[in-house]
This record gives C-alpha cells, structure tokens and sequence, in this order.
C-alpha cells in the first residue's frame, strides 16, 4: 500500500475548517470548544485535568504540518462549558466525539493525558471504528488512586492555589520552579476565577468510576502509553500496556505526568515513530 493511501484514514472538510475563530460543538446538551490547526489527517488531541487545550501547545506546533491537529477544551476548562451537575467519563468521551462528528472525522488518531488519556481508551474500547490509533499519556485503565483526598482540596483553599499544588505534582522535581516551568504552569491558573471547582472535582469523579481494565484484552488497535520517569502512573500505564495486545510502552527520563510539555522533543519523537510504524505517519523531508 503506498504510503499517501496508508494516512487516508478520516473523513476530513475543507481545510478552510483551520481558521473558524472559536468553534464549538453542542451535539452532547453542552458548548464545547476547540481548535483545528493544519490539514491531513485527522489527530484528536484530549488535554489533562486541570490543564486546558493549551497542555498540548508543543504538539500542536510539531504535528499540524502534517495532520488536521483538533484540540479540545474539555467540559469544565478553557472556553467549554462548565457544568455543576454529575456526570460520567463516557459523557465526556461524547463531547469529545461530538466534535469529531461536527467536523466530519469519522476516524483520528486520539491521544489524551490523564482523564483524557481515559477518554481516548474508552473510545478505543466502545468506538473502535473511529481510533486509528491511541497513544494514552499516564495510562491508567482504572483512573487516580487518590480521588478523595483531590477533592478534599477544592475545600478551604483558593482554586488556583490547589490546582496549582495538583499541577505541581505532575511534572517532575524541580520543573515548575525552572523559568519555563513556572511560566506554563501559571498559564492554566491565571484564569481559575472563570472556572467552576464543582465542575473540576466531578471531572476527578468521572475518572475515578470507571475502571476499563478489563476490556483491555480485547483492543485490537495500535496503542502507545508514555508515562515520564516520575509519573505517578506509572505502574498503572505499565500495566495497561502490559494487558493491550502488542502495545507499546515509552518512560521518558526527567518527566512527569504531564511529559508533553516537560519534553516536548522526546515526547513528540516516540508519536512520530510509533504512528511510522503502524503506517500512520505522513511523508518527511527531514535534513540530516
């Protein structure tokens, strides 16, 4: 199979869909938003609580050149809505596939971190048909171990101050107090008065009460778990990787949870070779 027809695998519009100024979807009761950036391919990027659609701003840079990069705000973050009320994961799993049926993607590569990593798997697991691929960053089938004491948090602090602390435990020792670090971390709490801490602890909810593992056996799709070296879930994303049929499994050195933005040329290698071997990555013109 010729490698143009190998990366053929989505239903795409026009690329003029690249520049609509903040669009959203409602097909799941809720206003959802999210960015498209480039043309190709369909890659569907699902960000981390409590972080927004920007967690992936590196990646965006690196793979919209070669693939129709969509980037959500999750329910609860950025420019979303923000509801109160309970809900599950797989609500959340909708939104997400809302936005792929709004723009006519009827299969993506998915990648998500954390609760999105979540998200990404349990599309692969109820919706094959439309993951091309999965790469799941932390990994964990079974979601945090530590819900409650999370959401004891939200209780007698300011948003900010706790989402910061969360965040904080994220990356790896000493990353948030480097410039960069401290400069990205601040980016997703400078706007914690617009958020909802209801909203965010139900997120934490949704994730801690849905445990995939067991249908883990039954994945028949390509699937890369990265976890950096002081990833809390590590063992968890080992696990996973260790259940899914041929899956792949990545430890990035110096890195955390949130290892995307820790390291970015690292994290963003191990994509690009793992979607080269499974037939998904576009042609490159590389200088040596």
């Amino acid at each position: 199979m010729c490698a143009h027809a190998r990366i053929a695998f989505g239903n795409m519009r026009s690329s003029g869909n690249s520049w609509r100024l903040m669009p959203y979807s409602t097909r799941n009761g809720l206003r959802i938003h999210y960015e498209i950036h480039g043309a190709g391919p369909p890659m569907v990027l699902v960000h981390a609580n409590p972080f927004d659609r920007r967690l992936w701003l590196y990646q965006i840079a690196r793979f919209s050149p070669f693939y129709r990069v969509i980037a959500v705000d999750l329910r609860g973050y950025g420019l979303s809505d923000k509801p109160e009320h309970a809900f599950t994961l797989r609500d959340m799993m909708n939104d997400v596939l809302g936005v792929c049926q709004d723009e006519g993607v009827s299969r993506a590569v998915f990648a998500g971190v954390s609760v999105g990593s979540g998200i990404a798997l349990l599309a692969s697991i109820e919706r094959p048909e439309m993951v091309a691929a999965a790469i799941l960053v932390g990994g964990s089938s079974a979601g945090p171990r530590d819900v409650n004491a999370i959401l004891a948090g939200f209780e007698g602090k300011p948003l900010g101050d706790h989402l910061m602390h969360l965040m904080r435990g994220y990356v790896a020792p000493g990353f948030a107090d480097t410039p960069l670090g401290d400069y990205l971390l601040k980016l997703f709490v400078e706007n914690s008065a617009e958020l909802s801490p209801q909203c965010i602890a139900n997120i934490f909810r949704a994730r801690g009460s849905c445990d995939m593992t067991e249908s883990l056996a039954g994945l028949k799709l390509p699937v890369l778990v990265i976890n950096g070296a002081f990833d809390g879930s590590l063992p968890a994303g080992r696990r996973t990787a260790s259940l899914i049929p041929d899956a792949e499994h990545v430890v990035l050195e110096d890195a955390g949870h949130a290892c995307c933005i820790e390291k970015p040329h690292a994290f963003d290698a191990a994509i690009m070779d793992f979607l080269a071997r499974n037939g998904l990555a576009p042609n490159r013109h590389e200088s040596s």
